[in-house]
């Protein structure tokens, strides 16, 4: 009586374990798919700060340049061409910047990684090439996507200058242009990124506010007929 008994608890051990083993196995799996699901946001961070930082950049750069020039030029011609040249010297600065800066975040990841390579067999080696080639950062995008986003953003208030012959009228508009600009860059870089819209906005909103007035003033105090150089 007592082997069959035994048997009996045996098996019901067995059901018992392949149980939890299923269980463990389908929360595993639902972690998983939890997991890869979830979008991570780091991902973004390269392009995205390239591309976000650039139009503020523009945006800002020029904004300022046209606001500093009309505070003691009224000649449109003068606020275009200064605004002009800014385009082209910020938008080449942003590229070489970049292309600088993610080329020497390349290098120090592959010496990382080689270093990670010593320590591990010659047949993992291989395996690994291709996906860490397409994980490591490109300098080369992250350069033409500085250039093409400064100039977007950079375009803006030269647009907003470029039709308004009224000097108090154009200096508003561009005014007003930026601040539209800067809220909007502001939201999509908070989007994209995952963070707090209001908080994002109002920072960038504040900073371009500051570059402007600030180049303003000490542009007129240097310019005025009153102080000499």
């Amino acid at each position: 009586m007592a082997a069959p008994q035994t048997r009996q608890l045996s098996s019901l051990d067995g059901v018992e374990m392949l149980s939890i083993h299923v269980v463990n196995d389908t929360g595993k799996n639902e972690s998983q798919e939890h997991a890869n699901n979830e979008f991570d946001y780091s991902q973004r961070g390269q392009w995205l700060r390239a591309a976000v930082l650039g139009a503020n950049d523009g945006l800002v750069s020029v904004a300022s340049l046209l606001m500093g020039v009309g505070s003691v030029k009224e000649d449109i011609k003068a606020m275009i061409v200064a605004g002009f040249a800014g385009l082209v010297a910020g938008a080449c600065s942003m590229a070489i910047g970049e292309f600088v800066s993610v080329y020497t975040q390349r290098d120090v990841e592959i010496a990382q990684k080689k270093r990670e390579k010593a320590k591990r067999s010659s047949e993992v080696h291989e395996n690994e090439e291709v996906a860490e080639k397409e994980q490591l950062p490109n300098p080369g995008q992250a350069a033409i996507a500085s250039a093409l986003a400064f100039s977007v953003g950079a375009v803006l208030p030269l647009l907003a200058a470029a039709f308004i012959r009224d000097h108090k009228a154009r200096m508003a508009v561009v005014a007003a242009v930026a601040s539209m600009a800067l809220m909007v860059f502001g939201v999509v870089g908070a989007l994209l990124g995952g963070t707090p819209v209001v908080k994002s906005s109002i920072r960038v909103l504040v900073g371009g506010w500051m570059a402007m007035a600030i180049t303003f003033g000490l542009t007129k105090l240097i310019g005025s007929d009153g102080m000499k150089i």
